[in-house]
């Protein structure tokens, strides 16, 4: 399985938004309909921090050999980030009233990712054809 393409795609996804909760946390709230203050501000702020590092992690691995020993760890992480986001995201999905387009997408964005990366984890690497 072509690793490369999950491993740059989600990086890609997860740098942008750690970008904008990094420099636009206010806007974000704002969308959000949630009010402002600098705790709010702050701890978006790290959470954007946090998605900046790990999208880095998923891009510095994106070309490196994924399965056996060899960065089990960096899917496991990814595995763990996207499956308990994804079953959140879903269980807020059925409830939500407001932002129901940005928690659909994200929604959308972190079950992808999910199946993905229990894909990868699953069955990197493939079985050798001599065995």
């Amino acid at each position: 399985m072509k690793t490369k393409i999950i491993f740059t795609s989600s990086a890609i996804i997860i740098g942008l938004m750690g970008l904008g909760l990094s420099f636009l946390p206010n806007e974000i709230l704002n969308h959000l309909t949630i009010e402002t203050n600098q705790t709010k501000t702050a701890i978006m702020q790290l959470l954007g921090a946090l998605y900046l590092g790990f999208g880095m992690m998923n891009w510095m691995v994106r070309g490196s050999i994924i399965g056996g020993i060899y960065n089990k760890p960096i899917v496991i992480g990814n595995l763990m980030h996207f499956g308990v986001g994804a079953l959140t995201l879903v269980k807020v999905a059925f409830g939500v009233q407001l932002n129901t387009g940005t928690i659909i997408t994200l929604t959308f964005i972190y079950v992808v990712f999910a199946i993905a990366f229990g894909y990868i984890f699953m069955v990197n690497p493939s079985p050798s054809k001599n065995n």
